[in-house]
């Protein structure tokens, strides 16, 4: 086996280890995202949904609801700022941020006092940030695992490049992130129209076994999922001719 055969196995291998758990991960986006929305009333993922809502509701004098959804934006953010922090420097980076998702969504699936109900929001919101910081790339490739409309944008404008005749394909597995938040939204509408908030504990217990199973997946594939920033090359001026 030449070498070069042997590389192109070994990428096959870890783009197909990236997209089904990118499409797992997704999965338990969507299935959140649609039992937030059902139990909470508002969304958990799409911010700018929530941002035009925000709005909305000053312009109708709901101030009480529009800082609700202003500081559902700020949890979005401080989720998505503490994946990075918590998957820092980690060797099972993606595990270690779908165990803080985990016990995020615990807090959230407990939160059932009507009292609770914005600190319930606002968990799932945190969780939905958090998980961001999960998978951010395949081989290069930029993934969403909640914001779908870049993966969709992409998608189109890949096939619009396949069109005009550019080589590259891997602008496909775009479409892998909408078909998991898809799928796991379906489910998770049903779920909570027969299980009510209980469907939260669901939520929970399925990114647990994610989690678990992403555990036995090497910390070195882990670490690759994640987008590094390398230093800039350091210059050295030309010495003067003598």
């Amino acid at each position: 086996m030449t070498i070069e055969r042997r590389r192109r196995i070994i990428r096959t291998r870890r783009t197909a280890i990236g997209t089904t758990l990118v499409a797992g991960i997704s999965f338990l986006a969507g299935m959140t995202d649609a039992a937030g929305l059902l139990v909470a009333g508002s969304f958990v993922s799409f911010m700018s949904g929530n941002t035009t809502r925000a709005a909305v509701a000053l312009a109708e004098g709901q101030t009480r609801y529009a800082v609700i959804l202003l500081g559902a934006l700020l949890t979005f953010v401080v989720g998505n700022a503490l994946g990075i922090i918590v998957a820092h420097n980690a060797s099972r980076r993606t595990f270690r941020v779908l165990f803080g998702v985990t016990l995020i969504l615990g807090l959230a699936a407990g939160a059932t006092s009507p009292a609770l109900a914005t600190f319930q929001f606002y968990a799932i919101v945190l969780a939905m940030g958090l998980v961001n910081a999960a998978v951010e790339h395949i081989e290069g490739l930029p993934i969403g695992l909640t914001y779908v409309t870049g993966g969709l944008s992409r998608f189109g404008r890949g096939i619009g490049s396949w069109v005009v005749g550019a080589p590259r394909r891997d602008w496909a597995m775009q479409i892998v992130p909408w078909l998991g938040m898809a799928a796991g939204g379906i489910c998770g509408a049903f779920l909570e129209r027969a299980l009510g908030a209980g469907v939260l504990w669901l939520t929970c217990t399925l990114s647990a076994v994610i989690a678990i199973v992403v555990f036995f997946i090497p910390p070195r594939l882990q670490q690759r999922h994640a987008h590094r920033t390398h230093p800039a090359p350091l210059t050295t001026r030309p010495k003067p001719h003598p």
